[in-house]
């Protein structure tokens, strides 16, 4: 057998040719680095050169480019890549979100337009075949996902089946009722069997503007079960909701303000279009592997604004989020790609080989399929808070939940549901009294204790919150 007929060789002579190819797309300035894109990136095109006949598409540099584009597009088809691999997933969605920043730059001909998008089609469903319509025999695209979106919708998305109906039921009460908001709701299941059609009747009523969504429906289920898949409902179907900007509530969220401050005033998610919530600072130092896995897929990448004041990633912590609330902006090409990582994420064999082994559900999927991704992202201040009552000396605030505040210290929601303890008792509500942010954490021991917080200023809950 000849050098040239080993496997190992011709893998060895590929990944070369690749890195080659890589080379030439990033010191051309047609498909520039997505952190340096601008409008004016891009061929220097003239009035004169958008014509039929414009002399540049015999340009044979970039005959040559495209040529290159296409043959990473192929590379990246030809070779999928196995779970473990998130770090490379992520690099390829650079990649692509520089060929789709490049289609949509008005100095390019149409033509070339087209190839790109073409290249970006292909290339995504191979990466990401549930994108599929379940209901079309012929394969569907990024782009028709993104005809899904109406241009400027918001909207709040709340996945739910019939073990969190209830709950969901609370919170559209706490929603509509109580605060006000006039947001469209999008409930998401996975089929009958998860939220029957009596269900669906019966939680469309409790208000207008509320529609249902299975998405079995929307996305080719081969690859995610999601009927069994648990949370990764939620990464799915905020990419399949129609609304532009995405509010993805746990069911069992708590509103003491109406969601429309977020999209409307908090300056973080204006800025970059995402806004995630951190969890609690506990067990430190406790899960070394799972630190030392996040920094092996990060070792080629310089981390993001938001992952350097990490006190999770920083620190030791154990988990940096707290995913019963999640916004998201998927008019922006960067988070979008940020999306798909998170769902590739979520998908059956990834999920089980090693995202729900490295974290707890999709909590760290979130910022860590945006960080991967290069997408811009921001959290809240402060890592997660208690909100419940005093204890029985004044000295902690206890309870089941986990408190969230705006960018004035300000109570925005909280998780846990409005029960006491939803875990064990399906009849006491609790009305929290006292508050407390940036103290030291006590963890209860089992399902029946709680969780208290001590060390910092405790604050009492105002008689509107109360309210």
């Amino acid at each position: 057998m000849s050098i040239l007929s080993q496997p190992r060789f011709r893998f060895m002579l590929g990944a070369f040719a690749f890195v080659v190819i890589l080379t030439l797309i990033w010191q051309r300035p047609f498909v520039q680095n997505s952190r340096a894109a601008s409008t004016e990136g891009g061929l220097a095109m003239t009035s004169h050169d958008m014509t039929e006949h414009s002399p540049l598409r015999k340009d044979p540099a970039l005959i040559q480019l495209l040529h290159s584009i296409s043959t990473t597009s192929e590379y990246f088809i030809n070779y999928p890549l196995p779970p473990s691999e998130f770090g490379k997933m992520g690099k390829r969605l650079q990649i692509l979100r520089d060929w789709i920043e490049a289609s949509e730059n008005r100095r390019i001909t149409t033509e070339q337009a087209e190839f790109l998008r073409d290249r970006v089609d292909k290339t995504v469903l191979s990466l990401f075949p549930y994108l599929r319509d379940p209901n079309q025999a012929s394969d569907t695209s990024l782009s028709h996902l993104r005809q899904r979106f109406e241009p400027g919708a918001k909207g709040i998305v709340i996945p739910t089946g019939r073990k969190t109906f209830r709950y969901a039921c609370h919170l559209i009460g706490n929603l509509r009722d109580t605060l006000g908001s006039k947001l469209p709701i999008e409930i998401v299941y996975t089929g009958d069997s998860d939220l029957p059609s009596e269900y669906r009747d019966f939680i469309t009523r409790l208000s207008s503007d509320i529609t249902t969504v299975d998405i079995t429906q929307v996305f080719d289920d081969t690859t995610l079960d999601l009927q069994h898949g648990g949370w990764a409902i939620k990464t799915f179907a905020t990419l399949a909701s129609r609304y532009e900007q995405v509010l993805l509530l746990d069911a069992d969220a708590v509103f003491l303000q109406a969601p429309e401050a977020i999209l409307d005033h908090h300056n973080g998610y204006r800025t970059t279009g995402t806004l995630l919530f951190h969890d609690r600072l506990l067990w430190q130092g406790a899960f070394k592997e799972r630190h030392e896995w996040w920094e092996k897929q990060l070792e080629h990448q310089t981390p993001s604004q938001a992952l350097s004041k990490s006190l999770v990633y920083n620190e030791g912590y154990a988990e940096e989020c707290d995913a019963g609330l999640v916004v998201l902006d998927k008019s922006r090409v960067h988070v979008l790609l940020g999306i798909l990582h998170v769902c590739w994420q979520n998908t059956k064999l990834v999920r089980e080989e090693w995202t729900y082994k490295m974290g707890y559900g999709d909590k760290e999927s979130w910022w860590f399929g945006l960080e991967l991704s290069g997408a811009e992202y921001s959290f809240e201040d402060h890592y997660g808070g208690m909100l419940g009552a005093l204890n029985d000396d004044g000295s902690r605030v206890c309870s089941f939940t986990i408190a969230h505040v705006d960018e004035h210290d300000k109570l925005i929601w909280y998780n846990g549901s409005l029960l006491k303890n939803k875990l064990v008792n399906a009849t006491a509500f609790e009305i929290p009294t006292h508050w407390m942010l940036d103290g030291i954490w006590e963890k209860g021991a089992t399902k029946p204790d709680p969780s208290c917080m001590k060390g910092a200023m405790i604050r009492e809950t105002s008689e509107e919150e109360k309210g």
